[in-house]
């Protein structure tokens, strides 16, 4: 989404945060590392985080990557403002039918179809906003 909202000439902030603490501190996966330069864009410098409720204060829009996500991070929403924030990603290509974006994890022929994936949410989400 960074290198999306650079392109078109955006300034927004973009950041990236999990629901669980497991990974904090932690660079990516080394195969998204990969894949990421495969196309471009640079995100070895990204640490894992984990979602804290003032992230929606912080926000404008917050993507979740499936299903258990979008319910991890309504739990925590507040008000309902901050519910209206939350989008599953993948409801840019898909509206209303409720995709996750699977875990590549156990299948490095994954890391191409979820960047894949991702690269057309973000498009399309850059494009639609502006």
């Amino acid at each position: 989404m960074k290198q999306k909202a650079l392109e078109a000439g955006l300034d927004w902030e973009v950041d990236s945060a999990g629901t669980g603490h497991w990974h904090a501190g932690q660079r990516p996966d080394p195969r998204s590392i990969s894949k990421a330069r495969q196309y471009g864009i640079e995100i070895s410098d990204q640490r894992a985080r984990q979602f804290q409720p003032a992230d929606f204060e912080r926000f404008d829009r917050i993507f979740v990557m499936d299903t258990q996500n979008h319910h991890d991070v309504l739990q925590l929403a507040g008000r309902e403002e901050h519910k209206e924030k939350v989008e599953l990603i993948l409801d840019q290509i898909h509206p209303g039918e409720a995709r996750s974006v699977p875990d590549p994890y156990y299948d490095d022929n994954g890391f191409e179809a979820v960047f894949q994936m991702l690269d057309r949410a973000c498009e399309a989400f850059v494009k639609r906003t502006t």
